[in-house]
């Protein structure tokens, strides 16, 4: 199992994530670039967007990495 998984364009290693948003971005403004995306927090302060259906695999990922022994 790799511990990297990809967001976007971004190779993400599993242990940078503190936490993934359960609802999708929307804050009104036209020319947001981030309307309907998820934010997934990096450690350090960085953050980056997932589609649903990364995050979906993403949090996957993160319970299939810590259950492992």
């Amino acid at each position: 199992m790799s511990i990297f998984c990809r967001v976007d364009d971004k190779q993400i290693p599993l242990y940078r994530v503190i936490w993934i948003s359960a609802t999708p971005h929307f804050c009104g403004e036209v020319d947001c670039q981030c309307e309907g995306l998820h934010e997934v927090a990096l450690e350090g302060g960085e953050t980056v967007w997932a589609k649903s259906v990364e995050t979906e695999m993403l949090m996957e990922m993160i319970e299939e990495w810590q259950s492992c022994d």
